[in-house]
């Protein structure tokens, strides 16, 4: 009884800090934050039509780019991803589609600056103001989704937690969040100031 008393307090702490909790716990981390940036990219879906129908209004004759928004929003929520499941793959095509829609709003913003009077409209700022809150949302969510997959990367990779992944769970790294290739096109130009 004594040895094995001794024995489990002497195989104890290494158990505790070789990441036998730590590696589950940074997984579901990792989804976790994978599923908030899901919830933004929603809300951002949800509020996109609001935001459409009261352009629509202003600017009947801009039926083509009110059409790619609303198109751009109908591919970025039917491509969805798992969190548990996420891969190299799955990542790009779902990025992608977010992505699309980025750029459909944006034309759709510069739509709105060619009429003065939607800009002025109460409802109009309220939605506006909404849907850069909902930006600064993703940028914040996507954030914290590369920092979890950093920490969890680290544990799969970094001795001793590496170890323990090898002889028990056998995680993967996980993909990191990129731009793709439309952002990135677009981050390396300067953007253009006219006033």
């Amino acid at each position: 009884m004594k040895k094995l008393m001794l024995a489990v307090l002497v195989v104890f702490p290494f158990l505790v800090g070789c990441g036998i909790q730590s590696l589950p716990q940074a997984k579901n981390s990792t989804e976790a934050a994978l599923a908030e940036v899901n919830n933004q990219y929603k809300r951002r879906a949800d509020l996109i039509p609001n935001l459409v129908n009261v352009v629509k209004g202003y600017a009947k004759h801009e039926q083509q780019t009110l059409t790619a928004v609303t198109e751009a929003r109908a591919k970025a929520t039917a491509t969805t991803i798992d969190p548990s499941k996420v891969s190299a793959e799955e990542l790009a095509k779902f990025q992608q589609a977010q992505g699309n829609l980025s750029q459909a709003l944006g034309r759709l913003m510069v739509v709105v600056e060619r009429y003065p009077d939607l800009k002025a409209d109460r409802n109009f700022r309220d939605l506006q103001a909404q849907l850069e809150g909902t930006e600064n949302r993703i940028t914040v969510a996507r954030q914290r989704y590369i920092e979890s997959i950093q920490n969890f990367n680290n544990l799969v990779t970094v001795p001793p937690t590496s170890w323990t992944n090898s002889l028990m769970y056998h995680f993967e790294k996980m993909p990191q969040w990129d731009m793709t290739a439309e952002e990135k096109a677009t981050a390396e130009k300067a953007p253009e100031v006219n006033l």
